[in-house]
């Protein structure tokens, strides 16, 4: 594509003969953040739903996994957790190496090669012959499965303004808890009616679909990349004989533009987030508990309802919906919610927008995580209904949903320009635990029972979860201010503030 005069007339010409490429003013249609409504809806439907189908397939198999054990002659229980367990310690590593490399070669571009990577390793796990080779493919899976995590936010800070992108996060944060719920429900069954392989294959043929979408409708969002390819047409527009600009390089574009600089700063900012930001280490030890609190009781509620109550394995997989239930409805709520609060508390600051605004919806969910816990811990006994952890069950779900929906968008509005990868160094945390929890679960419960097991994980979310949001409320602006990435993202954040109105 050649060179149009409006590329050359949105760009700007520095003292040093430098031609900046840049947007062509406030409505240029060609940023992400311009595109229609139904555009923008249609790459955020994508995006959930590869979030959606790979947190599936890491608890999919959970139901199935005394039929593998029987299969493959495993006795351990600890390896019986492992094989459901090690999809999820696969994203602990792949959103460190996938957060940066969408930030240097595009978010559709990784997003989709890391999709098919999935797809690939998660048929061949339909195809195991033995627990090691079950065990390595879930892992390799679980590594191309890892990717919407964290560069799922990065497209929506891409697309959304922060006024606008309340809902898009709400139903963004909702896939990669409702995948878990889902998915051993539907497991169960499967398990149940046909043989375990059929777990990997039903959700390969799902993956394809979605990612046959991916491929038509998911088109770049990250700012850097489309001036960037501007920015190359503009080059190979230019007359190398009169010599119109010394250099031309994008708004983005520092003055070091060395291959190996670009890459060394990519791949260790995760890395760098995780060391110096005090607000990604206490978003993500927070949020690393109440992913691993979900995953735990993931693996504990059949053995709840099974042993305790009697239920078939067919039956006992339906409470997982107590848990969709309080995920689902808290979110449908809180989706609505977000921008209006934002919005209010903006108008009341002058028009300006701030992270902080996207905490209050967090403090409900510091309460109805602890209560969960006590009422499911101390009403799983036989002599009582099963309803009655049920609705433990489906508060847990909401507290979860509330605190991870403002973090997220907390997150992303925190670090809109490397989104990416500051959710790759929160997700680190969160998938380790969700990966360790389950492991010592049973020896937990085993030794304590579910009263005194779920109570010490509720004081630990009273101790963490009630304290943060007042305190980031109170400090999160002064840290902000302290953040060289924070600050960089805030100056994004206001160039990409819709243009005001005319009176």
């Amino acid at each position: 594509m050649k060179a149009t005069q409006d590329d050359r007339d949105s760009s700007r010409l520095d003292n040093d003969g430098v031609l900046v490429v840049d947007w062509e003013g406030p409505d240029d249609p060609q940023n992400p953040k311009n595109w229609s409504t139904k555009k923008k809806w249609g790459a955020t439907l994508i995006v959930s739903a590869f979030t959606f189908i790979s947190p599936v397939s890491s608890s999919m198999m959970a139901p199935a996994s005394e039929q593998i054990a029987g299969e493959f002659g495993i006795t351990n229980s600890s390896v019986i957790a492992l094989l459901t367990s090690v999809f999820v310690a696969a994203y602990a590593f792949g959103p460190l190496l996938l957060g940066p490399l969408s930030e240097l070669f595009g978010r559709s571009r990784v997003l989709q090669l890391a999709n098919l990577w999935y797809l690939a390793w998660n048929l061949g796990c339909g195809f195991a012959q033995n627990e090691g080779q079950l065990i390595a493919f879930r892992f390799l899976a679980g590594l191309g499965g890892s990717a919407p995590l964290s560069i799922g936010g990065g497209v929506l800070g891409d697309l959304w303004r922060p006024t606008e992108r309340g809902q898009a996060i709400a139903l963004y944060s909702l896939a990669p808890l409702l995948g878990p719920v889902i998915g051993p429900t539907c497991g169960a069954w499967i398990a149940e009616r046909s043989t375990w392989r059929w777990v990997f294959w039903s959700t390969t043929i799902v993956d394809a679909f979605i990612q046959c979408l991916g491929l038509i409708f998911l088109k770049e969002t990250f700012p850097p990349i489309l001036l960037e390819r501007k920015a190359v047409r503009i080059r190979k527009g230019m007359d190398p004989e009169k010599g119109e600009f010394r250099e031309v390089r994008t708004v983005f574009d520092g003055a070091d533009r060395q291959w190996k600089t670009i890459v060394k700063k990519a791949l260790v900012r995760p890395f760098v987030l995780f060391a110096r930001e005090p607000i990604v280490q206490l978003l993500g030890i927070y949020m690393a508990f109440i992913y691993g609190t979900l995953y735990l009781f993931l693996t504990t509620i059949p053995a709840i309802f099974q042993n305790t109550y009697g239920q078939p394995v067919g039956i006992a997989g339906l409470n997982y919906f107590a848990l969709g239930v309080g995920l689902t409805g808290a979110s449908q709520i809180n989706a609505r919610m977000l921008d209006r609060i934002y919005k209010y508390f903006s108008a009341r600051n002058g028009g300006i927008g701030k992270p902080e605004y996207r905490l209050p919806s967090m403090v409900p969910g510091s309460f109805l995580l602890p209560m969960g816990l006590l009422i499911t811990g101390w009403t799983a006994r036989a002599d009582v209904h099963w309803i009655a952890p049920d609705i433990g069950i489906a508060l847990v779900g909401a507290g979860t949903i509330l605190n991870f929906q403002s973090i997220q968008t907390y997150v992303i509005d925190t670090f809109t320009l490397h989104a990416a990868s500051a959710l790759a160094a929160v997700t680190f945390l969160r998938s380790l635990a969700g990966f360790g929890f389950p492991l010592f679960a049973p020896a937990m419960y085993n030794a304590l029972g579910y009263g005194k097991g779920d109570t010490i994980l509720a004081c630990f979310a009273i101790a963490v979860g009630i304290p943060s949001p007042f305190l980031l409320w109170k400090y999160g602006e002064r840290i902000r201010n302290a953040s060289r990435y924070a600050r960089r993202s805030a100056a994004a954040h206001q160039l990409e503030q819709p243009p005001a109105k005319p009176q």
